[in-house]
């Protein structure tokens, strides 16, 4: 997300006091991108198919559809997002963009069979329901698994407005079919929500053609072995499938799991505090785009190209201690926004929630989990600067930790009932982050003798 970065940097460098909101609003919509975009449109749908104050039974069941479709999806493309993402940054830093479009295309048909079989089997063999709520389920969950993809490389691209523009006019699709098939039940809903997914895909898909002609129409280049690094595999999958272990637990408990429809369980009690808390993420989202994925990516780019250059050593401390500096500067600020944003949330969320006619929602759990994806932004923050200085394996030791730390403390806290519910989760993201601090701390004190020792050695 740097290039985009960078662009709205010099939004926010204007005089004005709207050029500078502008400029952070541009951001913190980009930054959270489908990942929370999705989840107002769902509770946007749900809000819209209301009748006399109550909520339209078959809202719940697409709530919950959609949520498997996420989880599901996001999970089976994990083993491809990192490994594809890392092709590409390699194929742009080799100025070789003819082999990005193809390679795309590769991937995209990759994943549309491999998820549409797996997608076939699974809606007739384990969903239930009617014909067109299983085609639903289907053509849902290979179109997100094809969004996944695509975004990596949409990440690329400058032209924030028009980003921007894509993902207004894809979720209004979304929101605005759904709303006009609401006769069709869940059906209606699902069928509005994967128009508007594909409409989102194709418009991303055409800026990317667009920004990257190719020469060739199909490539795979990015399976070839040399090329595959299995340390980015079982990282996305670790991430992942972390993300979705608590809730996950919480749908199949006896004590808090609810069967919605079919096989397909859900949590009342633990998923709508969950999902809000989740929204709660928007500043710092801002924040991290403009600080760690842009400020950071510029000094650690100064800070290779001084070596490669032939720079001296106190050429070398010096962009090693601006890069340092940015990385303090950037998570420092992630924390003063999130952490603010998270105390008023703390303070005044019954309110809020009131104004926003949500009155169900447990604020126990609300609470513990907004300080839990606090520090899950803080987490993210510490694997981006891993990424960059191309630590793999303390990005898939820090995964790995997150998710035996959430599975496990989450099993525990719902042994000891209601009272404990919400905190494994929030305990495992403290416990990850501090991990991902103290470990970023002490790779960035061995950087120079990471960097020189890991070169090949001249003979």
């Amino acid at each position: 997300m740097a290039g985009i970065g960078f662009e709205l940097r010099r939004m926010l460098k204007k005089e004005s006091l709207g050029g500078k909101l502008q400029g952070y609003a541009f951001s913190a919509i980009i930054g959270s991108g489908p990942w929370v975009l999705s989840i107002i449109a769902i509770l946007a749908i749900g809000m819209l198919n209301t009748d006399g104050g109550a909520t339209a039974p078959y809202v719940s069941d697409f709530q919950v559809s959609i949520t498997y479709l996420m989880a599901s999806s996001l999970v089976a493309t994990s083993v491809l997002q990192l490994m594809f993402t890392r092709f590409v940054a390699d194929r742009l830093f080799e100025h070789r963009d003819a082999l990005v479009l193809p390679n795309l295309l590769g991937a995209l048909l990759l994943t549309v069979v491999v998820t549409g079989l797996f997608g076939v089997v699974v809606a007739w063999l384990w969903l239930e329901g009617s014909v067109l709520y299983r085609l639903c389920m289907m053509v849902g969950f290979v179109i997100l698994c094809g969004m996944w993809v695509v975004l990596v490389f949409a990440s690329t691209i400058k032209a924030y407005r028009r980003i921007l523009l894509v993902f207004s006019v894809g979720y209004g699709i979304t929101v605005a079919a759904a709303y006009g098939l609401r006769h069709m039940g869940v059906e209606g809903l699902l069928l509005g929500f994967v128009t508007g997914q594909a409409c989102l895909l194709f418009l991303l898909l055409a800026m990317v053609v667009r920004q990257y002609p190719g020469q060739q129409l199909l490539a795979f280049g990015f399976l070839q072995p040399a090329l595959i690094y299995p340390s980015l595999i079982f990282t996305g999958l670790f991430y992942n499938v972390g993300v979705w272990a608590d809730k996950v637990l919480f749908w199949f408990h006896a004590d808090t799991g609810v069967n919605i429809t079919g096989p397909l369980q859900a949590s009342p009690i633990y998923d709508l505090p969950i999902f809000l808390s989740y929204l709660s993420l928007i500043p710092g989202l801002a924040i991290f785009l403009i600080r760690m994925e842009t400020d950071f990516s510029e000094r650690c780019e100064q800070f290779y190209t001084t070596i490669q250059n032939g720079g001296t050593l106190a050429q070398i401390e010096q962009a090693k201690k601006d890069m340092v500096a940015s990385v303090r500067a950037g998570m420092l600020a992630v924390f003063k926004v999130q952490g603010a944003t998270t105390i008023i949330l703390l303070v005044m969320g019954g309110e809020i929630l009131a104004w926003f006619g949500v009155a169900t929602v447990n604020r126990a759990i609300l609470n513990i989990q907004l300080v839990g994806v606090a520090f899950q932004l803080l987490m993210l923050s510490a694997l981006n600067v891993f990424y960059y200085l191309d630590q793999r394996r303390a990005a898939l030791l820090l995964c790995l930790f997150f998710l035996v730390a959430n599975t496990v403390l989450t099993w525990v806290s719902l042994q000891f009932g209601t009272a404990f519910y919400g905190y494994g989760f929030g305990l495992a993201m403290l416990l990850t982050s501090g991990l991902g601090i103290a470990m970023l701390a002490r790779k960035l004190d061995l950087l120079e003798y990471e960097t020189f020792m890991l070169q090949p050695a001249n003979t």
